[in-house]
């Protein structure tokens, strides 16, 4: 993307007045249907994804003045991993961090303080999420109203769906014969219903990240299906949070200035019902929210930001204006500037399928040429089971992955090579492999220890032992009308009601956008050749979906001008 773009894309980095604070509100403890005027709805997130640190929860909760509370805990490898998990138990399929570690420490707070939680820790199995919540509230003496939206599983659909000429959206492969998962990304109106019925918590299966956030701002707000720029206002504020301390300064290209990690904030937004908000984090807290903080969340893991697709809303955010506000205790930004229009009348469907098997041994080396001993004891391993496989007729590997950690591998042609040619006295040998059959793998995983008696003196270990075999679940994505999907809301256990999307205000036409506009600022930038360092020149944040890693820039041309 043209530095241009980019310019449109983040807005002015301004340094504005501090933003007087509107009242709060939220429609629960409100008696009317809609929000008085100036109202806001702060939303704060405590989980990225399936993994993330305990220490947000209390962090928002006791600090962050809440409304609402999400977690976002979903990612296609984490639906292959529930997938995987749900097969072993019917009573598996959901993430139980969510239950043990973020929920019963805290329930009683949490009913307390009137906060209401909204989470995709449902994975696969969200019934058995909502029900061993269920027995969290029970033990803590509390009474909460657990709502369930179902309906994003598609397995009943898979021998249907196989004849149906289906083909993968990014790699065009034919529909996959050992689907395991099918799940719709459901969007936010399903949430809305929910707490419109009064739920306290709502656990969803898959949805798009962003959905738990706008979600409960179209309940609070009354947003139309047909306000698209709220819509998209509401989907920007979702994405800028969903990934938890992404926002608020963690894997920042200038991570040096970012402080006390150990504390480091999560992200609150306090959104108004005309669609601006100011993201901020709770007091006291370390991280860091600055215009660039927050510019690399935008571009992350976006595609075009002028045609965002989500179930609620196409988006656009190529005009989005990005602005500091001082006064406030670790940095806030006011966002504003999203447009959008009509959503398509499909879903994207995530499946994940079974590819094999695959098994990783991590083993440290040390003492003089460590990496010439690593790369010839992974290349002797490789060499033993392969002539076991002929022996015992096996197919050979899949793929194989080598890596000496410390050789700068990763950096292929442009790795630094010591003076004196020895290398460093200490490595670690990273070697991953797949296959088609499981047994030929556990072949290959008894096959490691040997190497500490047979090959190089200094192979000190193998971290975590014996490397164990895996499935590989692999993502499949495809689009799927939002007509032939039933969604279902439970409430503590009981179905109350039927979703029915309504697909008037949708749209499948690809509607073309004007180029953003060229500030006058590139107008002085040096000419003739020049070599920077890319963090000297731009915000970068990288990503994955799926299959598809990508890296995203948010040019800071001033940057450029300076230098």
């Amino acid at each position: 993307m043209s530095c241009a773009a980019l310019l449109g894309l983040r807005g002015p980095r301004l340094l504005g007045t501090a933003a007087a604070r509107p009242l709060r509100w939220s429609r629960r403890r409100s008696t009317g249907c809609e929000p008085p005027a100036g109202a806001a709805v702060r939303i704060g997130c405590a989980s990225g994804f399936w993994g993330d640190t305990a220490a947000a929860v209390p962090q928002l909760l006791y600090g962050g003045k809440l409304d609402f509370l999400v977690f976002d805990y979903l990612s296609e490898i984490t639906m292959s991993l529930l997938t995987a998990a749900k097969a072993r138990s019917p009573v598996l399929g959901y993430t139980p961090d969510f239950v043990s570690a973020a929920m019963a420490p805290y329930i009683k707070d949490i009913h307390r303080k009137g906060v209401r939680v909204i989470s995709n820790a449902g994975g696969i199995n969200p019934l058995a999420c909502a029900a061993a919540l269920q027995e969290v509230a029970k033990k803590a003496d509390v009474d909460l109203k657990i709502a369930v939206v179902a309906g994003d599983d598609l397995m009943s659909e898979k021998e249907n769906l196989k004849g149906a000429g289906i083909t993968d959206l990014e790699s065009g492969k034919q529909f996959p014969e050992s689907i395991h998962s099918m799940n719709v990304y459901l969007g936010a109106r399903p949430i809305s219903r929910a707490l419109d019925l009064g739920a306290d918590i709502v656990v969803t299966g898959r949805c798009v990240d962003s959905g738990i956030v706008l979600g409960p701002l179209i309940h609070s707000f009354g947003w139309n299906r047909d306000d698209f720029d709220l819509l998209a206002a509401g989907s920007l504020a979702g994405h800028l949070i969903e990934c938890g301390a992404q926002c608020t300064g963690g894997i920042f290209t200038d991570w040096h200035a970012v402080p006390d990690w150990h504390n480091i904030g999560f992200p609150i937004v306090e959104c108004s019902s005309e669609g601006e908000f100011i993201l901020s984090k709770p007091p006291d807290t370390g991280g860091l929210i600055s215009f660039g903080t927050v510019a690399e969340q935008l571009v992350y893991e976006l595609g075009n930001p002028q045609r965002y697709l989500l179930p609620d809303v196409t988006c656009d955010f190529s005009e989005v204006s990005i602005t500091e506000i001082p006064g406030f205790d670790g940095g806030a930004v006011k966002v504003h500037g999203a447009k959008g229009s009509p959503p398509s009348t499909f879903y994207k469907v995530n499946a994940t399928y079974l590819d094999g098997f695959r098994a990783t041994a991590v083993c440290p080396v040390g003492g003089p040429k460590a990496v010439q001993k690593g790369k010839r004891t992974a290349e002797s391993i490789l060499q033993r089971t392969r002539l076991i496989f002929s022996q015992l007729g096996y197919e050979d590997y899949s793929a194989v992955n080598i890596q000496v950690l410390g050789s700068e591998d990763t950096y292929g042609p442009h790795a630094r090579r010591s003076i004196d040619g020895q290398g460093p006295r200490e490595a670690v040998i990273w070697l991953a492999v797949h296959h088609k059959q499981k047994e030929a793998l556990e072949i290959f995983s008894r096959e490691i220890a040997p190497a500490g008696t047979g090959m190089a003196p200094g192979l000190t270990g193998i971290v975590g032992g014996r490397p164990r075999v895996s499935p590989v679940l692999k993502p499949f994505f495809f689009y799927y009308p939002k007509s032939n999907v039933q969604i279902n809301i439970f409430l503590n256990g009981q179905h109350v009601e039927t979703f029915e999307e309504d697909l008037t205000f949708t749209s499948d036409e690809v509607v073309s956008f004007d180029p953003p506009k060229v500030s006058s600022e590139l107008k002085d930038l040096p000419s003739g050749p020049h070599t920077y360092r890319l963090e000297d020149l731009a915000y970068t944040r990288s990503g994955d979906k799926g299959n598809s890693a990508n890296i995203d820039e948010s040019v800071w041309c001033s940057k450029l001008s300076m230098n």
